[in-house]
């Protein structure tokens, strides 16, 4: 992700750390780059960003409410094997909440094979002002928020998990997602 980044000179790159995990271990990745590390600070830098790289289930649905384009990031180890069982043994067709609660591909989802440099950097610049996909993605998230409606977002995603969980486990297209 910093090859991507080093790609996008024009941008302010800021990784969003972990609370739990020591600056010691970002180091390692952003050392002699313009990168620059924040933590404890999401939701500020989220209402700053133009567009992310997530690598957190959690935060791809932030990251959508904040009304932020983004590409969901996830390196795997042996990634042709991931990519195989994905493909032929893992029932799920998303692994980010923002796909899942829409169920179709809102944001790309590059992990195992399709995560390489150009693949992101690809997905990105199209999600940069001016991008062919920007606006769509945007108009997506008004959806999104449409669909999770003014209550408790969490709670309403939670409902619609359940409710995709079920659909999926009794095959039953008439199972709806919020039941």
């Amino acid at each position: 992700m910093m090859q991507v980044a080093a790609r996008f000179p024009q941008y302010q790159v800021v990784l969003a750390g972990a609370p739990s995990i020591a600056d010691e271990y970002y180091q390692r990745f952003i050392d002699g780059t313009q990168v620059r590390l924040v933590k404890n600070k999401t939701y500020p830098l989220l209402a700053h960003s133009t567009a992310a790289l997530v690598t957190s289930g959690t935060a791809t649905l932030e990251t959508a409410l904040f009304n932020v384009p983004q590409v969901v990031c996830y390196k795997t180890p042996v990634p042709r094997l991931i990519r195989f069982a994905f493909n032929h043994i893992i029932k799920v067709n998303y692994i980010s909440l923002v796909n899942l609660i829409m169920d179709r591909e809102v944001v790309s989802e590059l992990f195992a094979d399709r995560f390489t440099v150009d693949n992101i950097s690809n997905c990105l610049q199209a999600l940069l002002p001016g991008g062919e996909l920007r606006q769509q993605m945007l108009d997506n998230y008004a959806q999104l928020r449409h669909i999770l409606g003014s209550d408790v977002a969490s709670d309403n995603a939670a409902k619609m998990m359940v409710g995709l969980l079920k659909k999926s486990e009794t095959g039953d297209k008439n199972v709806t997602a919020l039941n």
